[in-house]
């Protein structure tokens, strides 16, 4: 709760100058506009009477009895990350729906998790020979990894036109004419990416990425065998399956696996990207005689050869192209390929387990938390706002808090703030913005006119009125706070 410690001073002083401010436009003959003007934008007496923390306490007060917020459920904090202190707030601690400020979190965990350089690789291989005569004794393989843009054509990423192509092109090349196999299609992780493999799954090597043969469940802890070099690659090593035990929460590797199929969700194989594919080559008369078909398990698989790579744009494009838009697809895609690539489930149960567990233990203030997707969809979901600010806070000391920051709209210049903050803050906040029926957020970063950079959450329930409204007395809100 806000300590409104000089209150009364305060609202004396603000009488004054809204007396002052009325005197100085008595002559307009357009009231109504002088008034809607001085609410939002206008340097006004009041501001020249008050210090920024006090006109900021002062528009807090005058939200008590606004029509538009009088009844509204919200918190707001400024929290200066230097000295880890609060500068201003009212209702701070208040659980309240974030929306799609739930991506700040999402997208964290995804940095920390696999790094802002990040690619997942979809990979088109053949199995068998080609003869004289271009005919493909064998199968293709679709490898694919969890992409969260696969074919969306959208954040850089390539659409599945593009990706069809690419593939066409180097069949092509190698002379196939006719493929006498099916189109198989399966999810790996690649080497290239990791040096962790994902939880609950054990994995069989294969070339330049891994496949799963089935679950570490009830898994004999006696053929185990701890990698002891962990400086260098660890899936150098000439072993064939790689695992994270579940006894000793380590990567060990085994000489033979005789357990259970995968029980987990694995990340979806790239169906859509095959049939499409098949398509492509029939048009282009390259004869198929099989079919697409999955294959989530392989424990003795074909020798291959790979045709082409298709690569993703890199996390921090992905992560930029999710905030900046607020793309609640992406965001979702990246909440189970959080699940995934930890505990080797993709699902939304998996994704919010990893999540909360990643924030519990980077000291996340959990009061209030109720984290159920990732894009912020749900009405469920609640935060407080000093929470969110300490988090911000928090990552500026994180080594990928550059591509972070730069995901964020900036106010009146890109995203989803590019229409807000026209005047006074243009260029200066920096935030997520969130919008529900009646629920409208922000939540981010500003840099002061001192050259300060300060954490900031504004959480707005339940108004009255329209967004357009609520835009307006976000923007008295905050653009005082330029000047702290």
């Amino acid at each position: 709760m806000n300590k409104l410690r000089n209150y009364f001073s305060i609202i004396t002083i603000g009488i004054s100058a809204i007396v002052f401010s009325q005197g100085s436009v008595a002559v307009s003959t357009f009231p109504q506009v002088a008034e809607q003007q001085g609410l939002v934008k206008d340097i006004t007496a009041e501001k020249a009477l008050l210090s920024p923390k006090e006109q900021i306490e002062f528009n807090i007060n005058k939200m008590f009895t606004d029509p538009v917020l009088r009844n509204a459920n919200w918190g707001f904090v400024v929290y200066d990350p230097k000295t880890e202190k609060i500068v201003t707030a009212y209702n701070e601690t208040a659980p309240l729906i974030p929306a799609s400020t739930t991506k700040l979190l999402t997208t964290e965990t995804a940095f920390s998790l696999l790094g802002t350089q990040y690619r997942w690789n979809t990979q088109l291989e053949y199995s068998g020979s080609v003869d004289a005569e271009g005919v493909l004794t064998g199968n293709l393989y679709i490898v694919g990894s969890g992409d969260p843009s696969l074919g969306g054509n959208r954040g850089g990423a390539a659409g599945y036109t593009q990706i069809v192509n690419q593939y066409l092109d180097a069949i092509k090349e190698k002379g196939i004419k006719k493929v006498t196999g099916d189109i198989i299609i399966q999810t790996a992780i690649f080497k290239e990416n990791k040096t962790e493999l994902p939880k609950n799954i054990v994995w069989l090597e294969q070339k330049n990425y891994f496949l799963p043969v089935g679950t570490t469940k009830d898994i004999d802890p006696r053929n185990e065998k701890l990698i002891i070099n962990q400086s260098n690659n660890p899936f150098n090593q000439q072993k064939k399956y790689f695992y994270i035990s579940p006894y000793a929460d380590k990567l060990v590797y085994a000489d033979k696996f005789e357990g259970n199929w995968v029980t987990t969700k694995v990340a979806e194989p790239p169906a859509y990207l095959a049939n499409k594919l098949r398509e492509g080559l029939l048009r282009n008369k390259i004869t198929v005689t099989g079919k697409v078909t999955p294959k989530i398990v392989d424990r003795d698989p074909e020798p291959r050869e790979i045709l082409a790579v298709y690569k993703s744009p890199t996390l921090a494009e992905i992560v930029n192209f999710t905030n900046q838009r607020s793309d609640n697809n992406y965001a979702e895609a990246l909440l189970k390929a959080n699940g995934f690539h930890k505990l080797g489930d993709q699902t939304v149960e998996s994704g919010r387990q990893v999540v909360t567990d990643h924030l519990k233990a980077i000291n996340f203030d959990m009061n209030g938390l109720n984290y159920m997707d990732g894009s912020g969809l749900s009405k469920s979901h609640t935060v407080t706002p000093l929470s969110q600010v300490k988090f911000l806070a928090s990552l500026m000391k994180s080594p990928y808090y550059k591509e972070y920051f730069e995901s964020l709209p900036v106010a009146g210049q890109s995203g989803t703030l590019k229409h807000m903050f026209l005047l006074n803050s243009n260029g200066q906040i920096f935030a997520k913005t969130g919008t529900l029926n009646g629920v409208k957020c922000l939540a981010g970063y500003i840099k002061t006119r001192n050259n300060r950079t300060l954490a900031f959450s504004l959480l707005i329930n339940k108004f009255s009125g329209s967004v357009n409204q609520v835009k307006d007395r976000m923007e008295q809100l905050l653009d005082p706070t330029l000047d702290l």
